[in-house]
């Protein structure tokens, strides 16, 4: 069974999915579909609202998102790095004890299917800059000053 719930955030409406496991999905989207709520995606939508409301450093839901190993792994990693903290591509790689994976790492990256909650944005470039972002550098570089780590 598939459910699904929106909200509206301050940087766009979120689509929030779920299986019986966890969440699969959380992307921006343009407009809602059909919703079909689940304990699973209320508990996502409040821990969401949390996080806007600036009340939620972490998040504590079950996450049922697929991907290859490699990219489990990745993506596991990501959910170490705290909130208001960035890591470069490069530390990713490092913490996988897989340095020479630093490509493999970004598309792992960016094909994380949970945003916020797998907080790939978070991971910046080597030099600070802030590479891309599936759902926009602008919503990137909000999320980070959001939680302190950009001071502009």
């Amino acid at each position: 069974m598939n459910y699904c719930d929106h909200m509206e955030s301050p940087i766009g409406l979120l689509e929030v999915t779920a299986s019986e496991r966890g969440i699969t999905s959380l992307y921006f989207v343009e407009r809602a579909q059909e919703t079909k709520k689940s304990s699973i995606t209320d508990q996502a939508i409040t821990q969401i609202s949390e996080y806007f409301d600036s009340k939620r450093t972490v998040f504590n839901l079950p996450l049922g998102a697929k991907g290859t190993v490699f990219q489990q792994d990745v993506w596991r990693e990501l959910c170490t790095i705290g909130f208001g903290k960035t890591r470069s591509y490069q530390d990713v790689a490092n913490a996988l004890q897989n340095p020479k994976a630093v490509r493999a790492v970004g598309a792992a990256n960016g094909r994380n299917p949970i945003s916020i909650i797998v907080p790939c944005h978070r991971v910046i470039g080597a030099n600070g800059a802030l590479t891309g972002y599936a759902s926009g550098v602008d919503r990137k570089a909000w999320l980070l000053k959001h939680e302190g780590a950009l001071l502009f």
